[in-house]
């Protein structure tokens, strides 16, 4: 779909109508929450009612009968305005067919449809769901024996819908903190690749421990980088003046970048990789001015998925930094690499001169440079009024790609490295076992395979390396270390070929402290803790039946459970 003239639409795509059960108000009719829709400057709108489609086939019913009276020339005069209405807000205002699915265990999903998706199609999506062909009508959130969870995912996508999950970090939601199942269930109802979007009720929220934080592809429990979007979860037109959480139509909406209202516009931009696409709802123009999502990502810094460089000059090797990104992002799970603007969000940013000569001589380079060919989207922002650009590159299905021809970089942390032979090899081998067709997200079992338990005790960490053995040869040491963020294991890494990371824990492992001198808790110590930029990270070691583990460079991501009491951590409750 073409970039040209996209435009910020509004969206709330979780909407519900007197059809759901536990709807609030008495008396409202569909035009009501169409006015209401139209009234919050809404451009499209789902009504998605707990387990039917009964609110949208009401209303779709409620049309077709006022057009066969006009048809007829029966209208009455109080027929003939509502009909009128109708055609006028539904001229303005797109409404897809959907519902509220309660899946096992409780978790809400949203399916939804385009426009000219028949009803009976959708109720029979519903009763492949197993709800009871008796409790179709019902709008009930409590439908019994249920499918489950990736079930629906499959389902709803197979039929050419959206899956949503329904405020995932909240009650019902398959993201719910502290909610007790296990961590890698929670990895897959939130990685799947049949889910296309996560709705959450903190999209405004900034920092860490924000639902969104966890899903912008940098924690290594959840590679998958998540589109995030906000709905209203209306049961009444306006906001309960006694209960200010339970919301009106548009009270919690998201902007969408699209070049048009449709359902295809919809599930083009869930299917891509920008996510600068997306903001909450915002109601003054100095709120939409405000909003600049360079800054925001500058805020989050450089990490495993975003990359920042002031220049793209030849002279000096800057030209070459800025590939050799792509090409780390390529063979690592994708990534965004701004041009014009530093990591550092106080700093003014510098901007591209001529920024559209500029893309096409880096499209040209990066087309020159990297192989295999890589489908990268290169284009020019504005920040702070400097224009920027903005590199889009994919996780690529034909790894591993290399800078002219021979030079193969992965990404880790926020550091772009050359890649060392175990790490080739697992490249090759995800492009062994790759499916034909086009490339997909990559499922959870690949992109956060567990590390191994430390045998049969507490977990390892879920970050930082494990310096795993050594071995001498003519005086060198080569180490295997294991990436504990996949559970990767590479051989023969030396100091001198190590990237810094792996160099730190090779560094430190070489100087460790007698075990005696350690304060133990139970099987488990803390060799030491270093902070950087207002973040901690942790050495540690753990005593097996097999011997002692080390772990270095532990980041406060990879800390839970037993780890959290050593090091001192509030016991969280969090995903994973």
């Amino acid at each position: 779909m073409s970039r040209k003239n996209r435009q910020w639409y509004s969206f709330d795509l979780h909407i519900h109508t007197p059809a759901s059960a536990d709807y609030q108000e008495a008396g409202v009719t569909m035009l009501d929450i169409l006015r209401r829709a139209e009234a919050r400057g809404l451009s499209a709108i789902a009504f998605t009612d707990h387990n039917t489609v009964g609110g949208y086939r009401r209303m779709r019913e409620e049309i077709a009968f006022l057009e066969a009276l006009e048809k007829g020339g029966r209208l009455t005069g109080e027929e003939r305005p509502r009909l009128e209405e109708y055609r006028r807000l539904l001229g303005k205002l797109v409404v897809f067919p959907g519902f509220e699915f309660t899946a096992t265990l409780g978790f809400h999903i949203l399916g939804i449809f385009p426009p000219e998706k028949s009803v009976r199609e959708i109720e029979h999506i519903l009763l492949d769901l197993n709800i009871p062909d008796s409790q179709i009508d019902q709008g009930s959130s409590i439908v019994g024996a249920s499918a489950d969870v990736l079930t629906a995912y499959r389902k709803i996508d197979e039929a050419g819908g959206l899956a949503i999950a329904a405020h995932a970090n909240s009650t019902n939601g398959v993201a719910l903190r502290g909610f007790d199942f296990g961590g890698q269930t929670k990895i897959a109802y939130t990685q799947d690749p049949h889910l296309h979007a996560l709705e959450v009720t903190d999209l405004d929220q900034r920092g860490r421990h924000s639902t969104s934080a966890f899903f912008t592809g940098v924690k290594p429990e959840y590679p998958r980088r998540m589109h995030c979007i906000q709905g209203s979860d209306a049961h009444r037109l306006r906001a309960d003046p006694s209960n200010r959480k339970n919301l009106g139509v548009g009270d919690r909406a998201t902007e969408m970048l699209v070049s048009e209202i449709s359902f295809a516009a919809l599930r083009e931009l869930f299917a891509g990789n920008d996510f600068s696409r997306t903001r909450t709802h915002r109601v003054t123009q100095q709120e939409v001015e405000a909003f600049d999502f360079i800054q925001s990502a500058r805020e989050e810094g450089p990490s495993i998925v975003q990359a920042f460089h002031e220049s793209m000059a030849e002279k000096g090797g800057r030209l070459y930094d800025v590939i050799a990104d792509v090409c780390a992002f390529a063979n690592t799970n994708g990534g965004a690499v701004f041009i014009g603007v530093g990591p550092d969000p106080k700093t003014p940013p510098v901007g591209v001169p001529d920024a559209a000569k500029a893309v096409t001589f880096l499209e040209r380079e990066i087309g020159r440079k990297l192989s295999p060919a890589l489908p990268v989207a290169v284009d020019i922002q504005e920040t702070r009024g400097k224009q920027v650009i903005r590199v889009m590159v994919p996780r690529g299905d034909d790894p591993p790609y290399a800078v002219e021809d021979s030079k193969i970089y992965t990404r880790d942390e926020d550091e772009t490295g050359l890649a060392v032979r175990d790490e080739i090899v697992t490249l090759v081998g995800r492009k062994m076992q790759a499916p034909s067709g086009p490339p997909a997200a990559p499922a959870p079992a690949e992109a956060a395979a567990p590390v191994a338990a430390a045998d049969q005790g507490v977990a390892a960490p879920r970050t930082g390396v494990e310096v795993v053995s050594f071995e001498e040869r003519d005086g060198d040491r080569y180490y295997t270390v294991r990436d504990l963020r996949n559970g990767n294991m590479v051989k023969n890494v030396t100091l001198s070929s190590s990237r810094r990371l792996w160099h730190y824990a090779i560094s430190e492992h070489a100087k460790l402290p007698a075990p005696e001198t350690l304060t133990w808790q139970g099987d488990l110590a803390l060799l030491r803790k270093r902070s950087r930029r207002g973040e901690s990270s942790y050495d540690l070691i753990q005593r097996t039946p097999k011997g002692a583990r080390f772990y270095f460079g532990v980041s406060e991501d990879g800390i839970h459970g037993e780890w959290k009491k050593l090091v001192g951590q509030e016991e969280e409750k969090a995903e994973g």
